[in-house]
């Protein structure tokens, strides 16, 4: 286990994790609540009432069950943490949940009328004192053991091998006590006078178990350190009122008082359990965002790098089938007798060209997908235009496509990825060009224009005769993977749009009053440019 490991277990556990100021004010409410119990239960606690026969196997079969939950869960933290002061705790709720076993059982009335242990009645006073002191010694046992080095790692792996024998302690212990008090029962001094009235001694020995819950809650509440050490604290301040009543106001079973400490010992094991509980749940909450977060976080670089293949593929595409055409034709004319060498060495001519352009094609492209921006220069968007039309020249003679060109005088220059503009301009011919091919009864014109606009910014339009783009798509049309063509990829006017987005401008999609589709985009005139 890495020491990196550790530190992200031990900031998901509720035995390591800091209370907040609102748990805080939240067991504060708890203690000033179960000390208001005290004080309500108090002058009526020695009152007699009504013998109730199924309330203690009702109240101890709940207490069984959530001191039981408490300890499995515990041991699993230990399992995670392998600190001695959880092994500890957790064996003493394990105490809590085996001893309430033999308690409930050897009681008169609750499963028999003299109880299923034996006729004697001394076991099961003392089995409820074994089991409250047993429990608070264990709390006292963690909270002394919070200061010392048990913070580091116990164990090394799964911590079964400690569990396992804490476990057979415990139950050691329990059936030990147990057969002590029902079998030697003579032994032990006398705590009922008869089924229902204690004798005097045993309001003095149930303040053994009073004192060490006393000690238990100081020691913890000065040196809590997390959200477990603050809700067993609170646990703990319960079994204190428990024990206060029990040791200065019950003086015979079926009272009022005796009564509020069978639900209070509900109360205190039960404190514990819905903290962890709670706290399980928020920590599986946040766990499952964080799991969402990553998710996204991996979808969104694997839709990057997706889109960064695409948009290679995409922007390469046509230098590579110009390169393919040229060398045939390069070919054709060297294969002719006598060879044209002067077609040739023009066409090879081309080629270097076209090879140069794929270069730029992947300069600018990955310029894109990076995080910092690339160095920008002096742009003059004429010359860019007119240099976009040169290098698809072939493209517009092949389909028959004409070009209008009306460029604004005195242009100011902007600054911008020379390479990453010229993609832009080069997708938007391009599919002007692939939507008038099917153009039959009317010219294939493409409008190419410039203008200055208010001194800020400065415009292109690219405008085509084709069959324009359908009103419910317009909205989608800068979408990624979105696209109207049978073969298309969908990534032209996506990366048209993040690129002129980069450059601080807008593209959009203006309803043309003609045929065809209108591209409008505009560029802000930087600080500095000057007319060209």
């Amino acid at each position: 286990m890495t020491d990196h490991q550790i530190a992200d277990e031990r900031e998901l556990s509720i035995a390591t994790m800091s209370p907040t100021l609102r748990q805080q004010r939240s067991a504060l409410a708890v203690v000033g609540m179960l000390s208001i119990a005290f004080v309500a239960i108090a002058p009526f606690a020695a009152k007699q009432a009504v013998q109730i026969a199924s309330f203690v196997p009702t109240i101890e079969g709940i207490i069984f069950v959530t001191s039981l939950t408490t300890a499995v869960l515990l041991f699993s933290q230990f399992s995670i943490l392998g600190s001695r002061e959880l092994l500890l705790l957790a064996s003493g709720y394990l105490f809590a949940a085996s001893i309430v076993i033999p308690h409930a059982l050897s009681y008169p009335g609750a499963f028999a009328p003299k109880g299923l242990l034996g006729p004697g009645i001394q076991a099961t006073p003392w089995l409820y004192v074994f089991w409250h002191f047993g429990f608070s010694a264990s709390v006292l046992g963690y909270a002394c053991l919070l200061d010392t080095n048990s913070k580091k790692l116990f164990i090394h792996e799964s911590g079964m091998p400690a569990i396992c024998l804490s476990v057979a302690i415990v139950i050691t212990l329990v059936c030990a006590l147990t057969w002590s008090v029902v079998v030697k029962e003579e032994y032990w001094p006398r705590l009922l006078t008869n089924e229902v009235n204690f004798t005097r001694l045993t309001n003095y020995v149930t303040a053994i178990p009073l004192t060490t819950s006393v000690l238990a809650f100081t020691v913890l509440w000065i040196r809590r350190r997390s959200v477990l050490d603050l809700w067993l604290a609170v646990a703990i301040f319960a079994t204190v009122v428990e024990q206060a009543i029990s040791c200065l106001f019950i003086f015979n079973r079926y009272s009022v008082g005796a009564y509020a400490v069978r639900t209070l010992s509900v109360v205190v094991s039960t404190i514990v359990l819905s903290a962890m509980l709670s706290e399980t749940v928020r920590v599986y909450a946040s766990l499952a965002r964080t799991n969402k977060l990553l998710r996204r976080e991996r979808e969104n670089k694997l839709t990057n790098l997706a889109a960064v293949v695409a948009a290679i593929t995409h922007e390469v595409r046509q230098p590579l089938t110009g390169i393919s055409t040229k060398s045939s034709a390069a070919r054709r004319y060297l294969g002719q007798e006598p060879p044209n060498i002067d077609r040739a060495q023009s066409i090879l001519g081309d080629l270097a060209s076209a090879s140069l352009r794929i270069d730029e094609v992947l300069e600018s492209v990955g310029a894109l997908f990076r995080s910092t921006n690339s160095e920008q220069q002096p742009i003059d968007v004429n010359e860019l235009t007119l240099e976009t039309i040169q290098i698809i020249r072939e493209e517009l003679s092949r389909y028959d496509v004409i070009v209008n060109t009306q460029l604004a005088t005195e242009l100011p220059s902007i600054m911008g990825h020379r390479g990453q503009l010229q993609e832009v301009l080069l997708n938007l011919i391009q599919n002007a060009i692939d939507a008038m091919r099917s153009i039959t009864d009317r010219s294939r014109v493409i409008r190419v224009g410039t203008d200055h606009q208010d001194g800020k910014t400065v415009a292109i339009s690219v405008e085509d005769s084709g069959p324009g783009i359908e009103p419910k798509k317009m909205t989608s049309v800068f979408d990624a993977f979105v696209t109207t063509k049978a073969t298309g990829m969908g990534l032209g006017l996506a990366l048209s749009q993040m690129i002129i987005e980069r450059h601080g401008g807008q593209i959009v999609l203006v309803p043309s009053t003609n045929h065809g589709a209108h591209f409008r985009i505009t560029l802000p005139i930087r600080n500095g440019s000057s007319p060209v």
